[in-house]
């Protein structure tokens, strides 16, 4: 636990009404125009994370989010979990103050991007040919943009949310949130009280399948265990010869894991995807009862039916098994020299329901001589299928696309749904977008030139205003 600055909480007191310059701007403002221009200049704001602290943090971003809500008359409560690293929560009265709240989330920091890989500059926020390129355009300062933009409609409008809303934006996500969200369940628990339910990132988008236009709604997400793999040997000189060489060791071990082929295991939200992929398709789908009956059939079923998605394959095959991947190498000094260590780094994510099997897979694959020590750990979650909410994302995306199929998905990342989850809210992936068919959305998380249309914007901060008013 941190003490001293790293708990300063800083509260925003708003006006009690919108001033008449501010309540000009603000009325001659759309809800579409309102919401480009909060994701460019999101977009402009440097909020790289590079998970040891030397990113220039999310304060700015922060202030900025408090000022738009500010301006709109909610109170909002920033507060930090270490220097810079800074969060807000604040909340809207809904039409129905006896229901649970509902936590509309969003987190503002990015992964680092390097400027020489990009077309346009990574932080420039540059609108080129009705498209905003930036680091965040996807993940996640558009649906952050769309969160403000449609609260400070509703605010504009005299309109209610159906219910009470918690609006956060949180810092850190993108580390696991430990100084995000995690600090501030553990922290500011109070901040929630009364909620149930969450929406946030990865879900909502659409997709191509079979030639007609679908949306995933993210109901699942994986767990998360970046692991360090030990070898231990005996150093010494490179020219001797050496059986208790750690490198040798090490690489015998990270190959036994690169080449372990996980059994597939459709959890109930990848089974209803699959489904519903099958029934638009045409393609066969045969699920096994249980996972000692998954095998080539249906492996090569599964294989075929999440490609039919297009690029969102991406994103739904690491969700029919359990994954491991090697992510980092670490060993001697000198050429000459066998060093006693060697270090592997691995980003395993197990699907819900699978962690402690999996560390004990992995512990098997990579024999006694090699100790595991967790870096970072995190919960899998899976939300109910069947719920009212998904009704209403799915009546909500109808209402400007009539007819078009909603699926839900389970996401191989993580949000901040895990730490809400600890307490009893129940999370969601949801921030609507209408995609072209040829724009590789999932490549775009992490990678370079990332890019929303402003097309895409507008369509998801119509569907979240109603969603919002019907949910």
């Amino acid at each position: 636990m941190r003490t001293g600055p790293a708990l300063l909480t800083i509260r925003c007191r708003p006006p009690a009404t919108w001033g008449s310059n501010v309540a000009e701007r603000a009325s001659a403002l759309s809800l579409e125009q309102d919401v480009v221009e909060i994701c460019q200049n999101l977009l402009r704001i440097d909020t790289s994370n590079y998970g040891d602290n030397s990113g220039p943090g999310e304060r700015k971003a922060a202030e900025y989010c408090a000022e738009l809500l500010s301006e709109a008359g909610l109170a909002c409560e920033l507060f930090e979990a270490a220097p810079g690293r800074t969060s807000l929560v604040t909340r809207l009265a809904g039409a129905d103050p006896s229901r649970p709240a509902l936590v509309v989330h969003g987190h503002t920091d990015v992964v680092p991007a390097q400027a020489a890989d990009w077309t346009h500059p990574p932080f420039a926020g540059e609108l080129i040919d009705g498209v905003l390129w930036g680091r965040g355009a996807v993940d996640m300062k558009d649906m952050d943009a769309m969160i403000l933009a449609v609260v400070r409609n509703l605010v504009r409008t005299g309109r209610k949310p159906a219910r009470d809303l918690i609006i956060a934006m949180f810092a850190d996500e993108e580390a696991g949130g430990v100084q995000g969200a995690q600090w501030a369940v553990q922290h500011r628990p109070e901040l929630f009280a009364g909620a149930t339910e969450a929406i946030s990132e990865v879900g909502g988008y659409s997709v191509q399948i079979a030639g007609q236009r679908a949306y995933l709604v993210q109901t699942a997400e994986k767990g998360l265990a970046w692991l360090k793999l030990i070898a231990s040997g005996t150093a010494g000189h490179g020219s001797a010869i050496n059986h208790d060489n750690a490198v040798t060791k090490l690489a015998q071990a990270v190959t036994a894991i690169a080449n372990y082929q996980w059994p597939i295991r459709l959890i109930p939200t990848t089974k209803a995807l699959l489904t519903g992929v099958a029934e638009l398709t045409g393609l066969p789908f045969h699920p096994a009862a249980d996972a000692d009956e998954a095998g080539d059939q249906l492996r090569d079923e599964v294989s075929a039916l999440a490609n039919a998605i297009g690029s969102g394959a991406r994103f739904i095959l690491p969700t029919v098994q359990t994954t491991a991947n090697p992510s980092g190498l670490t060993a001697g000094y000198k050429v000459n020299v066998i060093p006693g260590e060697a270090q592997a780094t691995i980003d395993m994510r197990p699907l819900p329901g699978d962690a402690e099997t999996a560390k004990g897979v992995l512990k098997n694959l990579v024999g006694p001589d090699i100790s595991i020590e967790p870096i970072h750990e995190d919960i899998s979650v899976e939300s109910p299928l069947d719920s009212p909410l998904v009704a209403a994302m799915a009546e909500a995306i109808h209402s400007q696309d009539p007819g078009a199929p909603v699926l839900p998905y389970c996401l191989g990342g993580g949000t901040d749904n895990k730490s809400l989850s600890r307490l009893g809210i129940t999370g969601y992936g949801f921030a609507p977008l209408q995609l072209p068919p040829d724009l590789d959305f999932t490549g775009m998380f992490h990678g370079v030139d990332e890019r929303v249309p402003v097309s895409a914007l507008h369509f998801g901060a119509r569907v979240l205003d109603e969603f919002l008013t019907i949910c």
